[in-house]
Formats: structure tokens, sequence, C-alpha cells
């Protein structure tokens, strides 16, 4: 039985939940160009008219899932990083996160890396929701604390650190993707991802002093 549906055969959760859920894993696996709405609205057990009342349109979908994929992320990231002081280890905790999510959420993944960042027909780009956004927000504020405590190379724009580490995490596991699926020559796994981001990383930062030795 399918996870999106109760013993009875009906797709299970409220007309909202339905549609979301069956959309992204429509979207996932026949791709959004490929997903009518019809086929989504049949498969959540509802019409075209409730889809369209709850989210427009299939655009609107789309941005749905990334906004609660991208707030989950946030959050836990939030959560896991409450309580830590040095700003580095706030940044690797972060990225842990962001993997592990994905890792659990392989329909997000799929679409965040192949759906997130197309300029469609409205010239929108999807992927800059409040849920996105408020990840950047995350990001954003650790290497500003980072500059504030000087641990940031100065000449360098948190900002453009900031893009630099999203682009090389999204663009390696695009290559992860690829691999599976196609054979692209892309062979390393989640840990050694994050050993690529720690090392780009130091080279963002300032070496710190050596710390003396703590007498006795």
């Amino acid at each position: 039985m399918s996870p999106a549906t109760s013993e009875s055969g009906k797709a299970a959760g409220s007309t909202h939940e339905r549609i979301l859920r069956v959309s992204k894993s429509l979207f996932a696996h026949r791709g959004y160009e490929h997903t009518s709405t019809s086929a989504i609205a049949r498969q959540a057990g509802t019409s075209e008219s409730q889809l369209m009342k709850h989210f427009g349109n299939k655009a609107g979908l789309l941005e749905a899932i990334f906004i609660e994929g991208w707030t989950k992320i946030t959050d836990e990231a939030r959560a896991a990083v409450h309580g830590v002081t040095a700003p580095l280890l706030k940044l690797q905790t972060i990225s842990g996160c962001v993997l592990r999510s994905l890792e659990r959420d392989q329909e997000l993944k799929l679409l965040l890396l192949l759906e997130g960042r197309r300029i469609r027909k409205e010239g929108q780009m999807v992927a800059l929701t409040q849920g996105f956004l408020g990840f950047v927000e995350l990001v954003d504020g650790v290497l500003y604390e980072m500059r504030d405590l000087n641990i940031l190379r100065p000449e360098l724009s948190p900002q453009a650190v900031r893009s630099a580490l999203m682009g090389m995490l999204e663009g390696m596991l695009r290559d992860r993707f690829l691999a599976e699926r196609l054979g692209f020559p892309a062979d390393f796994n989640l840990l050694q991802l994050q050993e690529m981001l720690t090392c780009v990383l130091g080279s963002f930062i300032v070496n710190p002093p050596q710390r003396a030795p703590e007498s006795a």
C-alpha cells in the first residue's frame, strides 16, 4: 500500500496535504513538465478545482513543496546549532543537517537539484521562497558573525562566501545524482563531500593564533 493512501484505498490526510504529497512524488518521478494537474488531482482523490483553490496552479504547487522542504531543513538546522558557540562548527553542523535532510527525502532532493533554479515561463525562480530565504538568512548570520569576530578574511564578502559554499554543495550533490543515474564520474560519498566543504571553508578564514598552553 502506498504511504499516501489509507487502508480504505483513499489518499490519507487533508486535501491540502494529499495534493502536496502526491504532487511531490509525481514531480520527482515523472518530471515537473510531464505531470498534469489532472493527474495530481486524480491520484490525490480530489478535483482540479480544489487543487487550484489550495495552490493556484502547478507552479504554486512546486513552490509550496520548496517552502515546506526548506522550512523543515532550516528549523532542523536552527535547532542543531542552538548552544553551539564556534561559528565554524555552526557552518559544519548546518551543512550536515542539509545533507541528512535530503538523504531522508530523496524526492525533495531530486526536485531541488533539477527544478529549484530553473527559470520558468513566468520568469520567476521558484527556489526564492521564504523557506529558502530563511535558510540563506541563517547561513549569512553565521558568516557575518565570523566577520565580526575577525575569523573571516576581511577582504571577502560574507554573501559571496555563502554563495560559493551553497553553490559547491548543490553542484556536488547534483554530480552524485548524475553518477547514480547516468554513470557520471563522481565517485565520492557524503563524508567526502563534507570534507571538501570543510577544506574550502578553511580557505576563507583567518588562521587563528595558537592558544597558549593552559597552566597546570
